[in-house]
């Protein structure tokens, strides 16, 4: 069976330092949604960084293991490439062009789109995300933190990618704006059969959206299967659902 992501025993190094990724193997089914869980300094960012093609920018490197998006090698392929085969990302800490408007950050992520198609693409993220119409004309540095990741995720979603990466999505949000743009994101995987991989902090909000789930501690996979039998296991309780700590305090 042909994956949208399939990754096999990749290590990744960054110079003068060991390994930051260690044999890793991960796969995310067509129109399936995998959680990636960790603490910081586990790799995650590493791995986002290995699929996306951002890895040399960050002084890494790939020494071994094969990364395939709907069954071909994407080693080496640069990123806006990626992008036109349909990647989408929404990074960690959002990432808007802050002295740019609204619908001018979504055109950037449109560049890569025939021009014909950048209005009906447009209209598709504002319908999802009405906020952003009313604030298209607005710099993006004035936006609330919920305001600019919907954002971030219509700048991902304008191109309708096939296979999407979302970095920390809750990170620094209210909890009512993290389950308001949720629910968006879960009506993109509906609606476009889109893959998605969830990069969270919020451990129980990630095992919940999520059908299969990863737990990476220094570089490597510890855990993984399905997100409801993940989030039964003792290790995930203790560490990223503080399940014994709530006991211990009562």
């Amino acid at each position: 069976m042909t994956h949208a992501l399939e990754i096999r025993d990749l290590s990744v190094r960054y110079a003068s330092k060991g390994l930051a990724l260690d044999n890793v193997s991960l796969s995310i089914p067509k129109s399936g949604v995998v959680a990636l869980l960790g603490a910081n300094g586990a790799g995650k960012t590493t791995l986002i960084r290995a699929i996306s093609g951002l890895l040399p920018l960050h002084g890494g490197q790939i020494v071994q293991g094969s990364i395939q998006m709907d069954g071909q090698s994407v080693m080496g392929v640069p990123a806006h490439t990626l992008v036109r085969r349909g990647l989408g990302q929404v990074p960690e800490g959002r990432l808007v062009f802050k002295q740019l408007s609204v619908e001018e950050n979504l055109k950037v992520g449109a560049a890569v789109l025939p021009r014909a198609t950048e209005r009906e693409r447009l209209d598709g993220v504002y319908a999802l995300f009405p906020r952003l119409l009313e604030r298209r004309r607005q710099a993006a540095g004035w936006l609330s933190g919920g305001e600019q990741q919907m954002l971030a995720l219509g700048r991902a979603l304008i191109t309708q990618p096939r296979l999407l990466l979302v970095d920390e999505l809750s990170l620094g949000l209210a909890p009512l704006i993290v389950s308001a743009i949720y629910k968006q994101l879960d009506l993109v995987g509906k609606t476009l059969g889109a893959s998605i991989l969830v990069v969270e902090q919020n451990a129980r909000l990630a095992l919940n959206f999520a059908a299969i789930a990863y737990v990476l501690e220094r570089g490597r996979v510890t855990l993984s299967g399905p997100a409801n039998e993940v989030a039964q296991s003792a290790v995930v309780q203790e560490s990223y659902l503080g399940a014994r700590r709530k006991e211990r305090e009562a």
